[in-house]
């Protein structure tokens, strides 16, 4: 039974413990066998062995305090922006004239009544500004877990709280004006994180934008110009050069240029004409179309692409558990320690300050000369903002969403995310003859039937997929009927015509044909009531791109290997030519696995591509398994990796993103952890000020956001 998959939009969600708890609420929605929560783009996924209705992962969802939302994400988008944008405003009109005050009250000369500043306008900042902070801090605490927003609140509040005990007499200092700070501070980190996680999700944002609103319906009354919700399989559709093509369809009227580079990662455009396929999304260049509409809506080409990236997106990498099983713990360790280190000092200040005397020559913003109860709330805010969750959070998926766009954009859909983690390792590159060292566009060049014997193999060969047996049917317009088709996978098809049986595939003597063989080409045999009828030779033209990929390949230490069903003479003619020693021929597609087995018995990480028809097998049995798409067709359920468009250059791109991905990601990780281990005992240690705990931390979490965006730059790492 096919797995049902669900991807939407969760909101509210401020850090990685926001996405944890949102995953495990979905986890145990009934009939929900995985779920994951990207943090980077704000995305829940889901497979399930049922349909699941939106109003139940909603209902689990608002349980544990978050959303759905079934707006388009660039609604959210904007409306988030818009409210961040404000925020960052108020924040800084408030804090920044209450912060020079604060200097000038410390360093000039005392300020009549500047605790009352503190209260009302550090007031305004901590409770009005930061009211989603403290709302996701309390929805947070009443659904029995803690988040980024409880860090802040924790921190901001009880600084606020300091500068009303000083308001009435108590000898505590104010930090009321800090608590602004950390705010203000806490707001323009997360405004920019997230301008840069937009920045991050590009390439998405680039294919969405794609989807048409509107398509020209022609009808008997002419054309009409309707939503395209209201566009079905079957109508007819017409597309003026310059406009972006509406839906999936089949040319039925005129020829055009098109450019598919957006979708396939193909720059050249690809001429169109009658009966060709063309893709939603692709731009018209020169002639106008008419198309009848084959795929609409969710089946649609580039709404499965969309779905692909986002699903890779959400998916997890296993170099991701420690960072999620630790960011479980993160936010209540932090607090227990904070706690703990604030009543340490306070008992013990005057034992340590000769120590913090020491550390005041090198950190003027050290408290040594201060009353314990003040240094240990010092101590407590400082520890409670620095501490960074998100930076462990974000270190993987938004590398991931970096780097799957990047793919995308490179005509490459990665569907699960593992592959990425798995290709960095790769020794081996099983490859098939077709479609991956050629162009895959057979053609017959040469065969010696009679006009009615080609007409009637045409017409056998038009109930095949194959290639070879495509070349064959489009060498003729009409066809006969034919009966009790038997394809025979690997060797050929059996099938009747009249009171004839006839076999079309590999000839039963093949040194017949050894001269067509040693020019690369491969020879159909036509055999009628048993006895040899005729052949057709084909040729499928070598891609300009194989030989450099395979010398690309060799020089990143992983050996490329051909696996074909042709015969030995025809693969080593083309496996010369390109530049490959070790050639498997005559290969059944029930033994690739095998192949794929021999290898990984010597320890060796296996890439295999085919066309995720004959090659599922061993798709699925590799580490990796890349399929290269038919046209439109996306549905192939045992590659890891789909090639939208292009030969073996795509598995070395596929490859270098891969490698390219690990490495930010093991770099983002490291840095989160090592930010964490440094920042949190100096802060217990009260050699951080909360201000700059606060700044420190802010620029965690955009240092792993920045580092992630390089994948797609290009830059040496």
């Amino acid at each position: 039974m096919e797995k049902i998959k669900k991807t939407f939009t969760v909101t509210g969600m401020t850090c990685a413990t926001c996405a944890k708890a949102v995953e495990k609420a979905l986890g145990k929605i009934e009939g929900v066998e995985f779920a994951a929560v990207n943090l980077a783009t704000s995305t829940g996924f889901i497979v399930a062995e049922k349909e699941i209705p939106i109003e139940m992962i909603k209902t689990a969802v608002e349980q544990v305090g978050y959303g759905i939302s079934t707006q388009p994400p660039e609604k959210i988008e904007k409306k988030r922006y818009i409210a961040a944008k404000r925020n960052l405003i108020f924040a800084w009109f408030v804090t920044l004239p209450l912060a020079l005050i604060m200097l000038y009250n410390m360093f000039i000369s005392p300020v009549n009544y500047f605790v009352w500043l503190e209260i009302f306008m550090g007031g305004f900042v901590v409770f009005y500004v930061a009211k989603d902070t403290i709302k996701g801090a309390w929805i947070a605490l009443t659904h029995k877990h803690t988040n980024m927003d409880t860090l802040i609140f924790f921190g901001s509040v009880v600084s606020w709280i300091t500068s009303v005990l000083e308001a009435f007499g108590l000898p505590v200092m104010s930090f009321g004006a800090i608590g602004a700070m950390i705010v203000a501070f806490h707001i323009t980190g997360r405004f920019i994180e997230s301008h840069l996680r937009d920045r991050a999700s590009k390439e998405i944002k680039s294919l969405l934008k794609l989807q048409a609103k509107e398509a020209r319906v022609i009808t008997e009354k002419g054309e009409i110009t309707v939503p395209l919700e209201a566009v079905k399989e079957g109508l007819i559709v017409s597309v003026l050069p310059s406009e972006r093509i509406p839906v999936d369809g089949v040319v039925i009227w005129g020829k055009s240029s098109v450019d598919e580079s957006v979708i396939t990662g193909e720059s050249i455009p690809v001429h169109k004409k009658e009966d060709d396929e063309v893709i939603g999304g692709s731009l018209n260049l020169t002639g106008p179309l008419r198309i009848k509409v084959t795929r609409v809506g969710e089946d649609s080409f580039l709404s499965q692409m969309i779905n692909l990236v986002q699903q890779a997106q959400g998916s997890k990498i296993p170099i991701q558990a420690l960072a999620d099983r630790i960011t479980m713990w993160f936010v209540p360790t932090i607090i227990s320690l904070a706690v703990i280190a604030s009543i340490v000092w306070y008992f013990n200040f005057e034992k340590f300050v000769p120590f913090l005397d020491k550390m005041n020559e090198i950190f003027p913003w050290v408290m040594s000369t201060t009353e314990p109860v003040n240094f240990a709330i010092f101590v407590f805010v400082a520890t409670i903002v620095i501490a960074c969750p998100c930076a462990l959070g974000l270190a993987t998926p938004m590398a991931l969403v970096t780097g799957t766009g990047l793919a995308a954009k490179k005509g490459l859909l990665i569907k699960n995310a593992e592959a990425i983690q798995t290709s960095k390792d790769v020794k081996v590159v099983l490859m098939d003859k077709t479609g991956t060292l050629t162009e895959g566009k057979p053609a017959v060049v040469q065969h010696n039937l009679d006009e009615t014997t080609l007409k009637i193999v045409a017409s056998i060969e038009k109930n095949s997929n194959h290639p070879l047996a495509r070349a064959i049917s489009s060498t003729v317009k009409d066809f006969f009927e034919v009966k009790d088709i038997d394809e025979i996978v690997g060797e050929g098809i059996r099938a009747k015509v009249g009171e004839d049986e006839y076999f079309v595939g590999k000839p039963a003597n093949p040194d017949v044909y050894d001269s067509f063989y040693k020019e690369g080409k491969t020879v159909v045999e036509v055999r009628k009531n048993g006895d040899v009828a005729g052949f057709l030779a084909i040729e499928d033209t070598i891609r300009n791109d194989s030989k450099e990929a395979v010398s690309r390949l060799r020089n990143m230490g992983i050996k490329p290997v051909m696996i074909t069903g042709d015969n030995e003479t025809t693969a080593k003619a083309v496996a010369n030519k390109v530049g490959i020693d070790e050639v498997y021929s005559n290969v059944k597609p029930q033994d690739k696995l095998d192949i794929v087995r021999r290898y990984q018995a010597k320890g060796l990480k296996v890439v295999m591509i085919g066309d995720g028809m004959n090659d599922a097998g061993a798709l699925k049995g590799a580490d990796v398994g890349i399929a290269v798409g038919s046209g439109t067709d996306l549905a192939i359920d045992s590659a890891d990796v789909i090639i939208t468009k292009g030969g073996i250059s795509k598995i070395v791109d596929t490859i270098e993103i891969s490698k390219r991905t690990f490495k930010i990601i093991k770099q983002n990780l490291f840095w989160a952890f090592f930010y964490n281990v440094i920042a949190i005992p100096s802060a217990m240690a009260g050699l951080l000020h909360p201000v700059i705990a606060e700044i420190a931390m802010a620029l965690s979490s955009i240092t792993v956001t920045l580092n992630s965006l390089r994948i797609s730059k290009g830059v040496e790492i």
